[in-house]
This record gives C-alpha cells, structure tokens and sequence, in this order.
C-alpha cells in the first residue's frame, strides 16, 4: 500500500467535515444538471483562453481574495493576482497557444460543493513547446453560481 502524504489526508478530512459527507452518505439530489452546468463553465474556459481572453478564461474563477490557485511556483492568493500571473506566464497569443481541457471526473460531495479532476494542454504554440498537465479543481455553489474556490494544476 502507497504511503499518502498526511497533508493530503488531513485536507480530505476537512473537506468531508465541512460537507457532513461521510462514508456510505450521498448528496440528497442528482447532480446532472449541476455537472452540465460546469461542463459548460469549463468550455467558456476553453472558449476565453483561445480567443486571447485571459479575462474571460478567469471568469469562473471565485472573484475573492481568498480564491486559492496552486501551480509550479506555488500557492497564489486572490483572483487578481491570480490573472496576473496568467499574463505574466502568457503574455501573447502565441504563448497562450490552444487550450484543450480533458475532465477526467466530478464528484459531489454535497450539494454545493464539486470536486473535479482532468487535464489540460498547450498545443499550436509556434516555435514555442506543447504544454500539457493536471489539474484538481475544487467547485463551489456561491449565490446561485458555480465557482472555482481552488485550483491546483500541474
């Protein structure tokens, strides 16, 4: 059996806790429409980034200084620093290249809460290498809204 880091299993912990989703528990309600609904966010995503829009690719994302995304340089904080960081690492289209998302899994641990698991590439980058990684989103319902509340993608 693989060890898991034990940050990894005191985070599940949490996110269990705050959910009241426990083993053998199921949210109350089929989540079809909700997964449609993120499949859709997903795909304005896609949409936004190869039109050049790093705006309108951060879209779904929580528009809050608590917003948490997790990538090769570490944690950042906060949606706005969040884009920066967007137009620092991609400062041209060419750079930005086409964006392909391959969502892998959703799950509902509760009604209002969506964890996702896919991949993402970088392809028709110029001169430029394809990119291609992981991602684990964490998607919550906000006023009526889905929302990206945590990113970690790698």
């Amino acid at each position: 059996m693989s060890k898991v880091p034990f940050s990894f299993l005191s985070v599940m912990a949490v996110v269990l806790a705050l959910t009241g989703c426990t083993e053998g528990s199921s949210p109350s309600r089929d989540h079809a429409q909700d997964e449609a609904q993120i499949q859709a966010l997903m795909s304005a995503q896609e949409a936004a980034w190869n039109a050049g829009d790093l705006e309108g690719f951060m879209e779904p994302y929580w528009h809050s200084d608590s917003l948490l995304f997790v990538g090769s340089r570490g944690p950042t904080k906060g949606w706005q620093a969040t884009l920066e960081n967007y137009r620092k690492g991609y400062p041209d289209r060419t750079a930005m290249g086409r964006l392909v998302f391959g969502v892998q899994s959703i799950d509902f641990p509760s009604n209002d809460l969506a964890l996702m698991v896919g991949s993402w590439r970088l392809e028709e980058r110029g001169d430029l290498e394809v990119l291609a990684g992981w991602f684990s989103l964490v998607w919550e319902r906000k006023e009526g809204r889905w929302v990206i509340t945590r990113d970690h993608s790698s």
